[in-house]
């Protein structure tokens, strides 16, 4: 299974900073030592081009240049530097090698994106770059240009944060179905509406949650039953041990959660990408496993592709 990382470029933050930026190269290191089957790349740089396809010209100028203001860089949350300019541009590549792998191979992967909090016209919590939304656009565009039918677009986005910038990029799009289960109480405080969200009370456990998704699930079905590419954002912080998540996932019910999307894409013979997303717990090696478990579970089901199953 193809996986595509965006660790060579770091962030400078200042001593104290709460984003676990250590986790992106831990978790590549996790998953070369596994070996086959991961195959893991750097991810090429995102081009203008394909950044345009959902973000202003102005915006993507200032975050190349590093004019971005003092209050946009506070709503990001990260300092401007060349490295963050770069940095970002490489987690939407990343984002892009994994939608094209999933077209050809049923499922690729990001370590790193997820980036749901940035609109079109600027960044927030974390996030430069909608990496999501920008490969939807890019694949949607590729699908044009070789005259093949319209792309239709699934974003099932179970982070523990609503997916906000995501829902507004592709409000009253029919081309692009967004989904997004999260905590009712999280940020973002003023949410935007998804094609369907799910909002959870704290403290939400494995049991509540599953039957949740599972019915969410039956609703995408019915309202988008055919989608040519999904996008699936993984996010480790609905976990129990997450300093910002406040529900109360296990890790045994974190990979259920990730099996059950998984298998239902894959009955549905519908490609995957998968993007890290959020994942914040004060337990790092326990945050890493979620996500190796995440990534494990999408490389049976790569393997189940490749086997025609």
């Amino acid at each position: 299974m193809q996986a595509f990382h965006a660790d060579a470029y770091r962030l400078e933050l200042p001593p104290g900073h709460r984003f676990p930026e250590a986790k992106y190269g831990l978790l590549r290191q996790r998953l070369e030592a596994l070996g086959p089957p991961f195959r893991i790349a750097p991810a090429p740089l995102a081009e203008a081009q394909s950044l345009l396809r959902v973000h202003s010209p102005h915006y993507v100028q200032a975050v190349f240049n590093g004019s971005l203001s003092a209050a946009q860089q506070r709503e990001i949350g990260f300092p401007w530097s060349p490295s963050m300019a770069l940095r970002s541009r490489c987690s939407v590549g990343a984002t892009l090698e994994a939608a094209r792998a999933a077209l050809a191979e049923g499922v690729g992967a990001n370590l790193a994106g997820g980036t749901h909090h940035a609109y079109a016209d600027k960044g927030s919590g974390y996030c430069v770059f909608n990496d999501v939304a920008v490969a939807a656009r890019h694949m949607q565009a590729m699908a044009r240009r070789e005259g093949r039918p319209e792309l239709q677009v699934l974003v099932i986005d179970l982070d523990v944060h609503q997916g906000n910038g995501t829902a507004a990029i592709f409000r009253e799009d029919p081309s692009v179905f967004t989904f997004s289960m999260h905590g009712a109480r999280n940020f973002p405080f003023r949410k935007e509406a998804s094609d369907l969200d799910v909002d959870l009370p704290d403290g939400c456990g494995d049991a509540a949650y599953l039957q949740a998704l599972d019915q969410a699930l039956a609703q995408v079905w019915a309202r988008c039953p055919a989608p040519g590419l999904a996008f699936y954002l993984a996010g480790a912080d609905p976990h129990e041990g997450d300093r910002l998540g406040r529900l109360k996932l296990s890790t045994a019910g974190m990979l259920e959660r990730d099996r059950r999307v998984l298998q239902a894409l894959r009955e549905r013979g519908i490609p995957v990408a998968l993007s890290m997303a959020g994942g914040y717990g004060e337990d790092l090696d326990a945050m890493l496993t979620v996500q190796v478990n995440t990534l494990s579970a999408a490389a049976h089901s790569w393997a189940l592709w490749q086997a025609g199953r």
